[in-house]
Formats: structure tokens, sequence, C-alpha cells
């Protein structure tokens, strides 16, 4: 199993990054960056912890589907960030995360990627990587906040069609993506050094400081879609997302906020949220 180097990552980590990291974790295997976060102590107010991992047995992915990998094919990061309140809309703190692992991504040469709402990351039309935010901790001196994100590296072809066990559209690698080779290090500290900026960024702003740029990025916009819902479906033309992070579904008649669901794309398959 390859090992990826916690020096090198520091090394290439913006300075103020840096100053802010209370510790830095690495390791070849895991059972998942997200949960082993979650049980350790808190980083100090506006401070971060980050886990790192080439391999998770038990990654998890959005309402507890399992984000499969074999060892070495992914780049499993978690951050741990402490606000100074309670950051409160963690959905739409998983989109300004979205905005800011898009950034890194194509700093890191991976061109025409997009973000699929509410927390997928998309190249072509597969999927590339997905999103987690958890809350953590709570107290009167801050709120912690636990983001993970799973990037695909390189697939295998035996697991190309059990990556996510509830994505029905094909996955995607960095390795099928022109121009896209950068090492796992170099994606750990650009992921690192965007997401931290953009942790610091909503506490500030919230997330109109992002709207407009995750609107750039996203995938499913003219697109037609079904939300299968408990109480029936929506069907219509996704139209964006409103201030708050809801994603919007224009009809003949309305247009419909929807918060969570079950997505269908013609052509392309539905995708459990």
């Amino acid at each position: 199993m390859t090992s990826i180097d916690a020096a090198a990552i520091r090394e290439a980590l913006n300075p103020a990054t840096v100053s802010r990291m209370a510790r830095l974790d690495v390791f070849p295997e895991i059972d998942s960056t997200n949960a082993w976060l979650m049980a350790q102590p808190a980083p100090d107010t506006r401070m971060h912890r980050v886990a790192i991992a080439g391999h998770q047995t038990a990654g998890r992915g959005r309402g507890d589907k399992r984000w499969l990998s074999a060892p070495g094919s992914s780049l499993c990061l978690s951050i741990a960030y402490t606000f100074q309140e309670n950051p409160g809309n963690l959905p739409a703190l998983t989109l300004a995360v979205g905005v800011a692992a898009v950034h890194a991504l194509r700093d890191t040469g991976a061109g025409d990627v997009k973000l699929k709402w509410p927390n997928d990351i998309v190249a072509g039309n597969g999927k590339l990587g997905g999103m987690l935010a958890e809350s953590h901790h709570r107290s009167e001196s801050g709120a912690t906040v636990v983001v993970g994100i799973g990037i695909n590296l390189r697939l295998p072809p035996d697991i190309l069609a059990s990556v996510d066990s509830g994505w029905a559209q094909s996955p995607a690698d960095l390795a099928s993506i022109p121009g896209s080779s950068v090492s796992p290090e170099a994606l750990s500290a650009a992921m690192i050094d965007h997401i931290v900026d953009s942790l610091l960024t909503f506490e500030g702003q919230g997330f109109r400081a992002f709207a407009e740029t995750w609107r750039r990025y996203d995938w499913l916009h003219g697109r037609s879609v079904t939300v299968r819902q408990r109480d029936g479906a929506v069907r219509g033309t996704a139209s964006g997302i409103d201030s708050d992070g809801a994603l919007l579904v224009k009809g003949a008649a309305t247009t419909t906020r929807v918060i969570s669901g079950s997505i269908e794309v013609p052509g392309i398959g539905g995708v459990h949220l």
C-alpha cells in the first residue's frame, strides 16, 4: 500500500494554514477519517485538525451510504474546525466546501470539474468525489464541525461499479482527466488550504460569499429532474439554488425548494440525497 508523506503535505501548505493547524495525522488505512476525528478532542476556536488516509474500510457518504474504495485508489481527507459560534446551516456549509474542493482540483490540473447538489463532485457525467459535514461538538467556547471529502484518484476496473452503491451514475477518477496528474500530497495540501480558507470565510460571511461561484459550477442546472420525496414526486427543471442552498426545481406552474429527496436525471440515473 502506497503511503502518503505527511512532511511533504505540511511543506506544501500555505503558512497561514499551518499557523491554524492543531495537528495533522496521516494513515495508510483507517475505518473512516470523519469517524476518527469525531472521536478526538475538538481543536481550539478557529483552529483545525486534519486526518488523511489512502484507504478507508468503512467510509461513509450522505445518508449513511458507504463509500467503497480499493487501497491506494482514493484520497480520504477530513478537517475538524471549531467555529466561534454555531455555523447553523450544515447543508450550506457543505456547498461552500464544495466550491473550495473544485478550486483545489482546478489548481492541481483537473479542469472541467463541477458540483452536483448537494454534495458531489462531478467530472463529465461521472462522480469524482463527495463530501460530508457533521456536527462534532458544541460548547460555550465554540462549535466544531468535521468536514470529510473523498476523491477518486485511480480506480481499478473491478470496483468501478461499486464505488458508491447508492450512485447510479458511473464513477470518475482523476487519472482519466487530461492534465490532472498530481501527487496525493500536492492534492491534499491544496484541499486543506482551500477548505480551511472556505471555513474561515463561511464563519465571517455565511453562504452568500459562495453562492454565485457555486452556481457557475452547478452540474444539475438546466437538466430535467424528478425529485422523489416521502409525500410524492416533484418534476421539472433544476434551476439553481436559493440563498440558503436549497435546490430549486422549476415546474410548469411553480418553483419548488428541495431540501432532500431522491433525484433522477433522464439518461443519467438516480441519486439518493
